[in-house]
């Protein structure tokens, strides 16, 4: 059978079909130039031609690529629920239900596939093709958005927003419902910010949800976030750090005490690499407790405390709950204040290997963050072993990047303008971004004896850098200008993530 093959993201639904069975086949009615076309995936060829195998049908059959058909299934989606959910408010606004009694049945328990439940509900249909989705496009958030005469689901995909689908705003009051109901939250507060958690299984993998509900003028707006489980963290080797980083940071990780410090903007990954860091000094001989906001990756390997400001556990009261449960190794999400500065510096004074986090965007900065938090210079030169500042950086995708030729792009590095260097195009192996994943950069600075002594005078960030840099440490600016002479990504992105 000779079948066409088409790329068309643009196709809309044929309005003259049985959606129910469109969906369910995988048979996709479009027109084409005025022709009413069959479209079908190649992933699912099997069951529509099944299907079309006890039809009688006369349209010509087309084949589309995976990104065409996934947006053309989605459209369909959406008109059948939005049928579907005309009908219930019909029933609803007969029935005289108020708003806030509505709610669809439990389904998402913990230890059900969602994928191969029975259930019909529509809404719980599309909430569940929105985790779906999510896993398959390997976001990290889901943002459900409230416009004035719109809603809109996108998806956080390396780091950046990518659209993904429109929706009434009245459905969308209906999906906001049904994932309040399995974040157990108060499905009829809609003044107030509300946080929840979750955790379902689809196509056998267990996730983690955390939800963020905030009201804003034109509705609520939801933001997921899509939480990794403690085997899904990979070693501190597989980050992408480049080797003389993970060499180093080995040897920093054999010191029984001290404070290591992972520094970045929000979404730089450091989370993930504490957690690396984390399991790579596991044993059955160290006691091991964290005190994180959130818990972001759940481990059987160590304790983990759960910030809760509400009833007054804050970094600070849990750090000194911990050193009272003889701990060998610590992990301080996120130092915040003067008070959490101070106890974390303490501990590693006496005895414990603790690990944390601060913003700031350069390593050498660490050090004066941590004298404006009132921390003494002399305690940090006694405490700080090492500080990691990291960013992820999008790669080029290879099937599509081109030469960017343009000389302002060579200007902002101070690249020769004979070097080559790429630009994202967009193909379907990106699907249309420009880039295929992420890599980490970072730049290790060591607190050896010299920086010691400098220590004992007056410091500022610019000569701590100039210090760590004459010390060996390769700069973020450096390993972005090797990745862009070597085609690995683009100086919009180099731009992106704030390094000029």
């Amino acid at each position: 059978m000779n079948i066409d093959e088409i790329h068309n993201s643009n196709l809309l639904p044929y309005d003259e079909i049985d959606y129910s069975n469109a969906l369910k086949n995988y048979v996709l009615y479009t027109q084409i130039d005025d022709e009413v076309v069959i479209a079908l995936s190649q992933e699912y060829m099997s069951i529509s031609l099944d299907y079309l195998g006890k039809q009688e049908y006369e349209e010509r059959i087309v084949f589309l690529d995976e990104i065409s058909f996934e947006k053309l299934y989605n459209k369909f989606l959406e008109i059948k629920t939005d049928k579907e959910m005309s009908a219930i408010a019909q029933e609803q606004e007969e029935a005289k239900i108020e708003d806030e009694d509505f709610s669809v049945s439990e389904f998402l328990k913990v230890g059900s596939d969602i994928l191969t439940s029975e259930e019909s509900a529509p809404i719980i249909k599309f909430v569940n093709s929105l985790f779906y989705q999510a896993i398959k496009k390997q976001s990290s958030d889901i943002h459900i958005e409230m416009h004035e005469f719109k809603a809109e689901v996108r998806y956080r995909v390396d780091g950046v927003l990518v659209k993904h689908i429109e929706l009434d705003k009245n459905i969308m009051s209906l999906v906001i419902s049904r994932i309040k109901v399995i974040s157990n939250l108060d499905i009829s507060e809609k003044r107030v910010p509300q946080d929840g958690r979750t955790q379902i299984k689809i196509a056998g993998k267990t996730l983690d949800i955390r939800v963020s509900i905030l009201p804003t003028f034109y509705g609520e707006r939801v933001v997921m976030r899509i939480l990794m489980q403690s085997e899904d963290i990979k070693s501190v080797n597989e980050l992408g750090f480049p080797s003389y980083i993970t060499d180093e940071l080995e040897k920093v990780l054999r010191n029984s005490y001290g404070m290591v410090l992972v520094t970045g903007p929000t979404g730089s990954g450091k989370s993930t690499t504490l957690h690396s860091l984390l399991h790579q000094v596991v044993s059955v001989e160290k006691n091991i407790i964290t005190v994180e906001d959130p818990v972001e990756y759940k481990s059987n390997d160590f304790s983990q405390i759960q910030v809760n400001d509400k009833v007054g556990l804050t970094f600070a009261s849990g750090l000194r709950s911990i050193l009272r449960q003889d701990p060998d190794i610590i992990m301080v999400g996120e130092i915040r204040d003067s008070e959490t500065a101070s106890i974390a510096v303490q501990s590693a004074l006496t005895g414990h290997l603790l690990f944390s986090t601060l913003h700031t965007n350069r390593a050498p900065a660490a050090i004066t963050r941590l004298i404006d938090m009132g921390v003494e210079k002399f305690l940090i030169s006694s405490s700080l072993l090492a500080v990691l500042a990291q960013r992820l950086v999008r790669k080029l995708c290879d099937e599509c990047k081109c030469e960017d030729e343009s000389l302002a792009s060579h200007k902002v590095f101070g690249l020769d303008a004979n070097k080559t260097i790429y630009q994202p195009v967009g193909c379907k192996s990106c699907n249309f971004t420009g880039y295929s994943g992420r890599v980490a950069i970072g730049e290790l600075f060591i607190i050896d004896e010299e920086v010691q002594e400098y220590l004992k005078n007056d410091v500022d960030d610019s000569t701590l850098m100039k210090l760590a840099l004459k010390n060996g440490m390769i700069s973020l600016d450096k390993q972005l200008k090797l990745m862009l002479e070597h085609g690995e990504t683009s100086v919009a992105e180099a731009i992106r993530i704030g390094i000029k």
